[in-house]
């Protein structure tokens, strides 16, 4: 096909400028600001550190991951939060996972094979027991609905409700901490668990989330949960348990044996023990242990 000359023209206009922009693109820079863009400095991979922790540090613990990676951007958080005992058999099926936070120390003895409480009874090798610290203390408390619409004031009177029948508590499943540490209190006061859950007395949440949830619903009268859990809920907190009643309640940390990024999940566990991410603990009612 042939071209008249006002095309040709044209053509040539438009390769002279193309040409002539390449040229100032090729050059060195010269401050006129026509510099040649900068590489793109987000365009590297980051390195994923996947973490399991306990349900009742969702709130404070997201708030320190931001925190973390705003410094570190390199990083990349991934969190999977639910009770102890199903993070940890996941742990043990399989699952992708470098850090695992526990709300009680029997879930991670069960994976760490230097445990010295006969609670690893399938030896176990999943945690690398060198990096395994106490990073937090909690308190577990008797929580009620808006109103207090049963008039619960204290564990000593809810235990005689309890043995009267006269209170629908919730506490968490037998392998949940929450529900293991109420399983001690229960035996403190010399209650069958069995025998309160057969009088319909009873009902339970699979984490300590579903507890608070039943009681902020006010399905329940009352239920046994977290200090943390209540304060981000907004629960009225009407009595503290004692050690005496329930043990410590202290949250073990560690790297796992299988983890993808070990370095990258001890970066994030060294983090956790500063005062930046103290500080996102503490306001939700946490003891710090690590710093």
């Amino acid at each position: 096909m042939s071209m008249d000359r006002r095309s040709f023209v044209a053509l040539m206009a438009g390769t002279t400028a193309a040409a002539a922009l390449a040229g100032c693109d090729s050059g060195s820079p010269s401050g006129d600001g026509m510099d040649a863009p900068a590489a793109d400095a987000t365009s590297g991979e980051k390195t994923q550190v996947v973490v399991f922790a306990a349900a009742s540090m969702t709130e404070s613990l997201t708030k320190a991951g931001d925190l973390f990676t705003s410094g570190s951007p390199e990083y990349e958080l991934s969190f999977n939060f639910d009770s102890s005992g199903t993070l940890k058999t996941q742990i043990q099926e399989g699952a992708d996972c470098d850090v695992f936070i526990s709300a009680g120390q029997l879930q991670m003895d069960q994976l760490d094979a230097e445990d010295e409480t006969g609670s690893n009874t399938e030896g176990l090798d999943l945690i690398d027991s060198a990096t395994r610290f106490d990073i937090l203390e909690n308190e577990v408390v008797l929580v009620v609905p808006e109103g207090n619409p049963k008039g619960v004031e204290s564990f000593d009177q809810l235990a005689e409700l309890l043995a009267a029948g006269d209170v629908f508590m919730a506490m968490g499943n037998s392998d949940v901490p929450v529900g293991q540490y109420t399983q001690k209190i229960l035996a403190y006061y010399g209650l069958s668990e069995e025998e309160l859950a057969a009088a319909g007395t009873l009902t339970y949440g699979s984490n300590v989330k579903e507890v608070t949830s039943q009681v902020s619903e006010g399905a329940v009268d009352c239920g046994v949960v977290y200090k943390t859990d209540a304060f981000s809920a907004g629960l009225t907190v009407v009595d503290s348990a004692t050690a005496e009643m329930c043990g410590q309640v202290v949250y073990p940390a560690a790297v796992t044996k299988n983890a993808p990024n070990p370095d990258a999940a001890q970066a994030f566990l060294d983090y956790l023990k500063g005062d930046e991410a103290s500080a996102c603990f503490e306001e939700v009612g946490f003891t710090p242990l690590a710093n």
